[in-house]
């Protein structure tokens, strides 16, 4: 109560141990943090074996802006510039794209500047990424979180920059020095990626299960798909619903997005529901084509009716 006082609300409260969106609640004043911060912890110790929360500021219009490094054994450190994955429904990512059309390049150095120096506080070694949220109203960016490990969305970065990642990760767990240095980083046109989920949008994304009777994967100029299904794969209820990444680049923001299209319309998994049209509304809606988005953007605007057969 005291902090909450000081900060003053609205406040989100998180779990100490974990992500994802578990264990996480929004308080918009001091009669609801008690039973708030209740809920959350009991779902915390279900979901992390961890009933440990902190508060921070909550930002309701934020965009969710992360910068992937690299650091070896060496004390050499880089940053790989920024990728955008404000699109998320429950707190999780849907959609990122690398570069952000939101971040100048003045403000890349800087997070890429802030990153490093947390990163180097507490002598990280590896790839990993340090996550922020930027106020649009005022440009200012807040440290959210850092992932000690490749995530999914690192293949934008990797089609934007021509950097292995996942290589140059082994390469420092190797105790090799880093083959590059910040002034080798350049970033090149665009990528978007869509994660393509077992899951249906029309039931509030609940996860699916069954058989993957036919697949037919996209191909062409600027795409990649990542994936570990094939036909006749049997999606169980034991894993994360991730399929697959679909990832379009392209010289621009428009030619990457256009490519997403034409991918998420050729690209058929039949047997279970996924994202895939729910991800090309997304790609084609005019306020995301025109960059006017943010983490709410799922909950407020996106509410399509999507046609039958296409879930």
């Amino acid at each position: 109560l005291e902090f909450a006082q000081t900060c003053g609300y609205p406040l989100l409260i998180k779990a100490t141990a974990g992500g994802g969106g578990k264990g996480m609640r929004i308080v918009s004043n001091a009669a609801e943090l008690k039973r708030a911060l209740q809920t959350a912890q009991a779902e915390a110790q279900a979901a992390f074996g961890d009933d440990r929360v902190y508060l921070e500021k909550f930002l309701p219009r934020a965009r969710h802006i992360e910068i992937q490094i690299l650091a070896d054994q060496c004390g050499q450190m880089i940053h790989l510039g920024e990728r955008d994955c404000s699109v998320q429904r429950r707190n999780q990512k849907l959609l990122e794209e690398a570069p952000s059309e939101i971040v100048t390049d003045d403000l890349r150095a800087r997070m890429g500047d802030a990153a490093i120096r947390g990163a180097r506080a507490v002598g990280y070694e590896s790839a990993g990424t340090v996550e922020f949220l930027l106020d649009q109203r005022d440009g200012t960016f807040y440290f959210l979180e850092m992932n000690t490990r490749i995530q999914v969305e690192h293949a934008v970065t990797e089609m934007v920059t021509g950097v292995d990642l996942v290589k140059e990760q082994i390469r420092v767990a190797a105790g090799l020095p880093l083959r590059l240095t910040q002034a080798d980083i350049q970033i090149r046109g665009h990528a978007v990626e869509c994660r393509i989920n077992a899951e249906n949008p029309e039931n509030s994304f609940s996860p699916c299960t069954g058989k993957v009777e036919r697949l037919h994967l996209p191909g062409g100029p600027g795409l990649r798909f990542d994936t570990h299904i094939e036909t006749d794969y049997v999606v169980a209820p034991y894993y994360d619903s991730l399929l697959g990444k679909l990832v379009a680049c392209g010289n621009s923001r428009e030619e990457a997005l256009s490519r997403m299209n034409r991918a998420l319309l050729e690209l058929r998994i039949d047997g279970v529901h996924t994202t895939s049209a729910f991800l090309r509304f997304i790609v084609n809606h005019p306020l995301y084509r025109q960059n006017h988005f943010d983490t709410t953007f799922v909950e407020t605007v996106v509410r399509p009716p999507l046609p039958v057969g296409e879930a």
